[in-house]
């Protein structure tokens, strides 16, 4: 399987690609945005991409501009959305729009090689029930997960050891944040640690 990665962050491709290649087998070319995603597929030449994985927010994306643009370059062929931050409505619009998945950059190694296979194979892939769930939910409805981070970034614990805390590599910590910055309406991780304090969201 020939992948194409186009995301802005270096850190997150680098475990991506970690990810695919520990669970499947598959070439994978990484670029930064949307042009070199333009760029690699033109010279892929007569061994063309099987399916091409787009960050939400990299650079040239525009929305989902980019993502008609990408697709009329690949078409027939699939192409998916990935994101760590973007909202629900996004994800039904992205899905809208003819991308044939949308990937939560938080999903483990083996969902998100599962989940890639099964695009590539020709069908389509949303995490179950992530289109139905209400955006709008009161922001104490933290997933599990996203609870056991919360409580380290309330302890004062860095990334790094709220990683080794719960056995996860420090992006996908780092992505939780991200996320709960966004439920909690916080501008940073010391903010969303005063907020569930405040909240008393963690007990």
């Amino acid at each position: 399987m020939k992948i194409l990665l186009a995301d802005d962050h270096d850190l997150i491709r680098e475990t991506l690609v970690l990810y695919l290649g520990a669970q499947i087998d598959a070439q994978v070319v990484e670029v930064g945005d949307v042009a070199g995603a333009e760029r690699a597929i033109a010279q892929a030449g007569d061994v063309p991409f099987d399916l091409a994985l787009l960050d939400y927010d990299m650079p040239g994306m525009d929305g989902l501009a980019g993502l008609a643009v990408i697709r009329g370059l690949m078409d027939p062929r699939p192409v998916a959305i990935l994101s760590g931050t973007a909202s629900r409505s996004v994800a039904r619009d992205a899905m809208a729009a003819g991308a044939r998945g949308f990937l939560p950059k938080t999903m483990n190694a083996r969902s998100l090689a599962a989940a890639v296979t099964f695009i590539a194979s020709g069908e389509i892939f949303v995490p179950y029930g992530y289109l139905e769930q209400d955006e709008h939910a009161p922001v104490g409805e933290l997933t599990a997960r996203e609870t056991q981070v919360l409580r380290g970034l309330t302890e004062g614990r860095s990334n790094k050891d709220i990683g080794r805390l719960l056995g996860l590599q420090e992006v996908t910590v780092k992505l939780h944040v991200k996320t709960l910055c966004r439920k909690l309406d916080a501008r940073n991780r010391t903010q969303a640690a005063m907020i569930a304090r405040d909240r008393k969201m963690i007990t």
